[in-house]
Formats: structure tokens, C-alpha cells, sequence
């Protein structure tokens, strides 16, 4: 089976959940042994030089797709001519949005509807396109995968998509590679001096809901007050960030790095007391799953696909409830015997998912979007 996989969307070090999502999954989906896989990028990643997308056969796609304009050009023009000069039997676009003509059958992987549920995690030109081009390119698919059940849902209730043609494909996080920055460089780098950590990683949107963590530190004993850290790239969200700090009293308290080595990233993994994922809506949830098949205890909100992912390893508190997110975090950071029930349910429950496991579901969604159609 000729796959070509549309990576158009792909800009190396900067597309957050939908690059490892690509990293993680092309190298096993090669390893499929009826796969003939052709990957399409764009220049940036071509002129980056690494990555899974290089060392498999792949074609560049004439656009810097930086530019959200240049993108969709080379999604909807070069990506399905593209394709047919290949002879492709099928194209798989892996980041929720596709190509809406040509003669080569699609399959799309749709991770979320951000773009309905929670408009403000994506700013200008990008959530208008999203908008018209995830539900046209959602109806001229042959097969719809989704990263849970919950945006199946979505799919079926906001954008009346049969579920029969959709499968859900979990995704996986793979295991520590890199060797972490020391606990001691660490904090001293970010100036965390000797406290507690909650970590808050992902991306610095709104609805990511780190804010929430504020408001829950400002509910905590000053004395016994951990610091938080935002990972993630930096948006217009951090100013909402440091003005609520700033009014609750909280400024000190309150980290959020401009760039984080993967080194460094895999360090605060390490030396956090608790991982808090907040968010009013997720299609997965990577951070939880990543922070559980390292041992760290997780407080994540009860919304979306968080509980489908956490699967009774964390402990679930409504994401506006500030007063049972700083008991959660309380309890976590007080208590060892609850820590250590999470850290080592959280372990058995990362190790039920696979990167292998989603490959092999994928393989099996191209050749279901290739059976005869009634």
C-alpha cells in the first residue's frame, strides 16, 4: 500500500503535540511491512535537516509553511497532485486538516476541535481557517482517525460525522531517552531555589488553564506555598499569566521559561513534586500520559479526554473549582503514601499505550478508508 503522508503542517520545533505525534509514529508505521510511505514537507523541515520525515522517502512541498496562507496553498494545490504523481493509494494528513480535491482517497487524523470548543487556543488567520477547512476536510475523508473516544463525540455531535467512520487511535508517550539536567542546575537556572514544584507543561494557551494553578496556590498556606512552572513557547497568554499573578500576590511564585532544552524539560519531569493539567479541553492529553510513565503524581481536570487517558491514575477535580485543585495539589506535595499511589499507578496505567500498538491501528484504518464502498 502507497502512502503518502501529508506533513505540509510541520515546522520542526515549533507544532507542539502534532510533531511528536509525527516523530513518534512514522518510524513504526515504516516498520509496517505493507507500507510504502512517501513523506511531504515543506521547506523549513527540509532546510532542518533531521527527523523521521528525512531518512524515509519524502518530496518537499514548494512552500514555508510559517506562513499559515503558504500552508494551506500547499495542502490543497501541491499536496494532492503531488500524491497522484506518486501513484499514492491514499493520502494521510496528520494534523486536522486536508486536502479537499483530487483523485487520491484521504484519511485525516483529527486531534481536537479546539478551534470550535475552545476558539481562543488558536489566534487569528490560523482558527478561521480551521474553521472552514477541519469540517470540509473531515466529510471528504474516506476515514476519520482521533487521538479519544471524546472527540469521536465531538465529531458526531457538532459536525454530524457518522461514527462508523471514524477510529480512535490512542497515542502513546515514549519513554525518558535524554539524560536530564541535574535537579541542582536546574533550579538554579530557573530560580526555583529549594520548594516544591508544580509542573504545568504544554502549551501557554487559555485553554490550558494554568491560571487556575495561580489561583489555587493563592488559596494555599504562604509558608508551605510551592513555585509552578509553565513550559511551553511563549504566547500573548503570558501576560494573562503574569497580571494574575501579580494581583493574587503571586509573582515570585510564578515561572514561565522562555525556551526549555529537552534536557531541561526531561530535569523538571524529574524533579517536580506534581504534574497539574487543568485544561477545560483536550483531544488527548499528552502531558498526562508523559508524566505518568515517568512516576510523577498527576492532578488533571475531570473535561474532555483527560479522564479517558488518566484511567483512575490521577486524581480529577473540576478545572474551576480553584478550592479542589489546591486540595488535590495539597495532598499530592503533603502527602508521600498518596504520591507514591499515584506515581506508581500512573506507571502501570502509561505502560497500557504504545507507539507500536498506535502504528499498528493506523496500518489497519488504511486499509478499512481502501475497502470497496457499498
Amino acid at each position: 500500500m502507497r502512502v503518502a503522508l501529508n506533513l505540509v503542517f510541520l515546522v520542526p520545533g515549533e507544532t507542539g503535540g502534532m510533531e511528536t505525534y509525527a516523530r513518534e509514529l512514522l518510524p513504526r508505521l515504516a516498520a509496517q511491512a505493507d507500507l510504502d510511505l512517501t513523506c511531504l514537507i515543506n521547506r523549513e523541515a527540509a532546510d532542518a535537516g533531521d527527523g523521521p520525515w528525512m531518512t524515509l522517502p519524502h518530496e518537499v512541498v514548494p512552500v514555508h509553511a510559517r506562513s499559515r496562507a503558504a500552508w494551506v496553498r500547499g495542502e490543497q494545490l501541491h499536496v494532492p497532485r503531488m500524491a497522484q504523481a506518486l501513484g499514492a493509494d491514499l493520502i494521510h494528513s496528520l494534523a486536522s486538516t486536508a486536502p479537499l480535491h483530487g483523485r487520491v482517497p484521504r484519511i485525516t487524523t483529527i486531534h481536537d476541535l479546539n478551534y470550535l470548543l475552545v476558539p481562543e487556543a488558536h489566534f487569528g488567520l490560523r482558527g478561521l481557517g480551521m474553521r472552514a477547512l477541519v469540517p470540509a476536510g473531515a466529510r471528504r475523508s474516506r476515514r476519520i482517525i482521533v487521538d479519544a473516544a471524546c472527540t469521536r463525540d465531538d465529531l458526531r455531535e457538532h459536525l454530524r460525522i457518522d461514527p462508523e467512520k471514524v477510529d480512535v487511535i490512542p497515542l502513546a508517550a515514549a519513554p525518558a531517552g535524554l539524560k536530564a539536567t541535574a535537579p541542582a542546575q536546574l533550579r538554579a537556572q530557573l530560580g526555583l531555589g529549594d520548594r516544591p514544584v508544580v509542573l504545568c507543561p504544554g502549551a501557554r494557551r487559555p485553554h490550558k488553564n494554568a491560571v487556575a494553578v495561580l489561583e489555587a496556590l493563592a488559596l494555599m498556606d504562604p509558608d508551605a506555598r510551592p513555585v509552578v512552572v509553565v513550559t511551553g513557547y511563549a504566547t500573548s497568554y503570558d501576560d494573562e499569566l503574569r497580571t494574575r499573578a501579580a494581583a493574587l500576590g503571586l509573582t515570585d511564585d510564578l515561572v514561565l521559561p522562555a525556551w526549555l532544552a529537552p534536557a531541561d524539560l526531561e530535569g523538571l519531569y524529574a524533579l517536580a513534586g506534581v504534574v497539574a493539567v487543568p485544561s477545560r479541553y483536550e483531544g488527548f492529553g499528552l502531558p498526562v500520559l508523559e508524566a505518568m510513565l515517568r512516576g510523577v503524581p498527576v492532578v488533571s481536570s475531570n473535561c474532555a479526554s483527560l479522564p479517558e487517558v488518566a484511567g483512575g491514575a490521577a486524581i480529577l477535580v473540576d478545572p474551576d473549582d480553584h478550592q479542589a485543585l489546591a486540595d488535590a495539589l495539597r495532598r499530592v506535595l503533603t502527602d508521600p503514601v498518596e504520591a507514591q499511589r499515584l506515581s506508581a499507578a500512573g506507571r502501570v496505567r502509561a505502560r497500557e499505550f504504545s507507539w507500536e500498538c498506535t502504528a499498528e491501528l493506523t496500518a489497519a484504518s488504511y486499509r478499512r478508508a481502501l475497502e470497496p464502498r457499498a
